[in-house]
């Protein structure tokens, strides 16, 4: 990955104006991406700190990335901490306030730590995305719920604390993708009790991992993806783990990219039935109650 900025290239000599021309394409005003590179969210946002004059803090979907988080859009804008309010199409620069200690150094590049860039994130984001981007930050970092937590009280004044509070709250590292942070939302959403994720369950010789789901009444909820059809040897291991599931005595409701969610939350509440238990209404967040 080639990005420069096109005026210290041709300063220095580097690079003349056809050659910049014609072997480089910009991206950002003075920064350019070699030709032969794909543009990707790693070199936009090598782009946009350049751009800064290399005094912008990265945070938000391009640290998580950053970090190791999964399933963040290739296109997605870079967020930056910095004072400027005139960006570019492609980046969001925020003027808030910052600790040095909230910084770390990744790949050369000055970026929020994972709990500044997760407190950033469930601030700015709507709830399932920023709840979907706080799974993936959790299950690649070591953050904590009371990490983001200590940054909302730190932070008293910042712009989306008060939603923050409830975001970070619903964060979860069991989701092993983004549908399955929409489906744990969905769920929660519907007033239903708080699924647990990843519940194991074996029969002494074999070990199955449930995405989600109640472990009293013994339901639970699994996101049925592409790999499941497209991987002989996962689609045979599948089989042989649903088996020994359903002689355990649980009941679990498979969904696909196609089930809408009233749908899901219908099925959901009729097992909960079946298994003798009363499903509580929107406005009541505990758990199940015997019927």
């Amino acid at each position: 990955m080639n990005v420069i900025v096109g005026s210290e290239a041709l300063a220095s000599g580097a690079l003349t104006r056809g050659r910049l021309r014609w072997n480089y394409r910009p991206i950002f005003p003075d920064v350019y991406l070699a030709q032969a590179d794909e543009s990707s969210l790693t070199a936009m946002t090598v782009g946009a700190w350049l751009w800064s004059g290399r005094r912008a803090i990265i945070t938000g979907r391009a640290a998580a990335a950053l970090h190791g988080a999964k399933w963040v859009d290739e296109h997605a804008p870079v967020e930056l901490l910095w004072h400027n309010n005139h960006h570019p199409p492609g980046i969001i620069v925020r003027n808030e306030r910052f600790e040095p200690e909230e910084v770390a150094s990744v790949a050369g590049l000055p970026v929020a730590t994972p709990a500044r860039a997760g407190f950033d994130l469930a601030r700015h984001l709507p709830q399932t995305m920023a709840v979907t981007h706080l799974d993936a930050l959790a299950r690649a970092t070591p953050i904590a719920k009371q990490d983001l937590m200590y940054l909302v009280d730190r932070h008293t004044g910042a712009r989306g604390n008060k939603r923050a509070r409830k975001v970070i709250d619903l964060m979860d590292a069991g989701a092993e993708s983004p549908k399955e942070s929409w489906l744990r939302l969905v769920l929660i959403n519907a007033g239903l009790p708080r699924p647990t994720t990843q519940i194991r369950v074996t029969d002494g010789l074999l070990v199955a991992y449930l995405d989600m789901g109640w472990e009293e009444p013994m339901v639970a909820l699994e996101y049925d993806g592409d790999h499941h059809r497209t991987d002989r040897r996962q689609y045979v291991k599948d089989i042989r783990r649903a088996e020994m599931v359903d002689r355990l005595g649980w009941q679990v409701i498979k969904v696909i990219n196609e089930d809408r969610a009233n749908d899901v939350i219908g099925r959901a509440r009729d097992a909960l039935g079946r298994r003798g238990y009363l499903p509580p209404s929107r406005n009541r967040r505990g758990g199940c109650a015997a019927a």
